[in-house]
């Protein structure tokens, strides 16, 4: 199967589970997706705002994993998978999506008090503050400033009141990508 018809098929078959946030996988999705593109990004920064939690549909975990304590590591999970098809400048932000968390989190005192119950829950799961020598590796990736930013439409994207394009309409984006990435390998 093509990675869009997977794309299409893991939306439909498990974006209707709860986000965490009052909405579902597909509308948090849906909603990074639209904050990227309000913000003029690129087109490789929009699919990776789209796809950023994909590794929570891939996983195939219960939708309250996080409530049992367990962190499933969806954004590596999400990064492994997407970098079968994607580039860098896709995968990359979303396996950092996370550490980018707990950069602004260590860094901004008051970053943390602003996340959502269920994120500062995770927040804790997935490592809570960084040690200096973490700080220092993260802002000399590469994809450090793609990682803050597809961080701040993650934690922006939960407005259980926003209307958002359906998701047929990022996918030729997607599919630009893909093939841009292809050609690139």
């Amino acid at each position: 199967m093509n990675p869009i018809d997977q794309i299409r098929d893991l939306f439909s078959e498990r974006g209707h589970l709860a986000y965490g946030e009052g909405i579902s996988e597909l509308q948090h999705a849906l909603q990074a997706g639209y904050l990227a593109q309000q913000d003029n990004a690129s087109h490789n920064q929009i699919v990776a705002a789209l796809l950023h939690d994909i590794g929570h549909l891939v996983h195939g975990l219960p939708e309250d994993v996080a409530k049992q304590g367990i962190d499933a590591h969806h954004e590596q999970i999400g990064e492994k998978w997407l970098k079968k098809w994607f580039g860098p400048e896709i995968s990359q932000p979303v396996g950092l999506h996370v550490t980018a968390k707990r950069y602004q989190c260590t860094i901004h005192a008051d970053y943390l008090e602003h996340l959502s119950p269920a994120s500062a829950k995770s927040f804790i799961l997935q490592g809570d503050k960084m040690t200096g020598d973490e700080i220092r590796a993260f802002e000399k990736d590469p994809f450090f400033s793609e990682a803050l930013q597809l961080r701040a439409w993650d934690d922006n994207a939960k407005d259980p009141e926003i209307e958002t394009p359906l998701l047929e309409h990022y996918l030729p984006l997607v599919k630009a990508a893909l093939v841009s990435s292809t050609m690139n390998q």
